[in-house]
């Protein structure tokens, strides 16, 4: 049976079937009065449930790179991304393939017992804005390649992890940060991965005790949030760590000066 081709709704958005989180950040506006130019950043969930059709849009982008944040867990897991004609990958994991393993399949198998002591009393919500806060203080290698290989020519691209919220999310943020973009209109970008047609299907094991009751949703349902406090509390680190966003760029990165004005010309419209 013939695939059909994704329709584009008023918004300007791909109905995608198989890829979820999908948006061209183009149009967002910097401080100086510029704004990111139109199809060269995307981003995404993971690409390894594309339909044909979906394969068939993103080939239609022009891409140079995809960046895959997911580590070797998540692949397995998940599956490699679909083959996109022309188009080179870069897999920077940005978690350990160990990292919360045996948390993933609490949520996945736990009882509710397990779960309320997991999460409950705003547990979730602290193990969430504690990975944000790792992933900027660590990964600062993983960070400043993405913006040097932007800075080189590697647009346009499109930037994803398993969900495209949280590793994908805080890796198109820092972007935005070094393109000068406003800091209401990046919180505004990344708070759209809660939408309801963009957020990651929570899913648990069929013979998981309790399934999906109300209960286990509402302990569950900061892991799959895009909060506010998660996306400050990564800022909140930078200037804790750096003193302020420039020397985070600066040192913390390696974007000097020249590089951030190869990256703004690259990626800024107007």
């Amino acid at each position: 049976m013939t695939q059909q081709t994704p329709q584009v709704p008023s918004t300007g958005e791909p109905e995608l079937t198989g890829v979820r989180n999908f948006r061209d950040v183009g149009g967002l506006p910097t401080v100086d009065g510029r704004r990111v130019g139109p199809g060269v950043l995307f981003r995404s969930g993971h690409l390894a449930h594309a339909t044909d059709s979906d394969t068939a849009f993103l080939d239609s982008l022009g891409l140079h790179t995809v960046f895959d944040f997911r580590n070797s867990a998540d692949i397995k897991l998940e599956g490699p991304d679909v083959t996109l004609t022309g188009v080179r990958t870069v897999n920077l994991p940005l978690s350990d393939p160990a990292d919360g393993a045996g948390f993933w399949t609490m949520v996945r198998e736990g009882d509710l017992a397990t779960l309320r002591q997991m999460l409950g009393e705003g547990r979730a919500e602290q193990r969430m804005i504690a990975s944000y806060r790792l992933i900027i203080t660590t990964r600062t290698a993983e960070h400043g390649r993405v913006l040097d290989e932007l800075a080189d020519g590697s647009a346009p691209a499109l930037m994803h992890c398993s969900a495209g919220k949280d590793r994908a999310g805080l890796s198109i943020a820092i972007t935005l940060l070094a393109l000068g973009v406003e800091r209401d209109a990046i919180e505004a970008d990344y708070l759209e991965s809660s939408a309801v047609h963009r957020r990651y299907k929570v899913w648990r094991a069929a013979h998981a005790q309790d399934g999906m009751s109300p209960e286990v949703m509402a302990l569950l349902t900061p892991l799959f949030d895009a909060r506010a406090e998660y996306l400050a509390a990564a800022f909140t680190a930078i200037e804790e760590t750096w003193g302020d966003t420039d020397t985070y760029l600066r040192r913390g990165l390696g974007l000097d000066p020249a590089k951030r004005e190869r990256l703004r010309e690259r990626l800024l419209a107007g």
